[in-house]
């Protein structure tokens, strides 16, 4: 198998978690705040970045950036609302 079509498999399948994932959100079957959004989200984005360092696109690699620093940002919150002892810490 050649890289270039391992790179389209690849960001297919990261375009199928993304739009997948924000489909099941507008149907009210995920929780925005919950494990398995940001996780899917992160996966998602990442799979798309790896795809774009073989077809590179800057405006994409840049909003893929972006999409990994949200889903990082949203487990974060995830993580320390499930343990409130740390959430009174600053």
């Amino acid at each position: 198998m050649n890289i270039e079509l391992l790179a389209n498999i690849i960001g297919m399948t990261g375009t199928a978690l993304v739009v997948g994932t924000y489909f099941l959100l507008q149907l009210n079957k995920l929780d925005p705040k919950g494990l398995a959004y940001n996780i899917w989200n992160l996966v998602g984005a990442i799979l798309l970045l790896i795809s774009l360092l073989v077809h590179f696109n800057l405006a994409s690699f840049v909003i893929e950036l972006f999409w990994i620093a949200a889903s990082l940002v949203g487990l974060y919150n995830y993580y320390r609302l499930k343990n409130p002892k740390n959430a009174a810490e600053p």
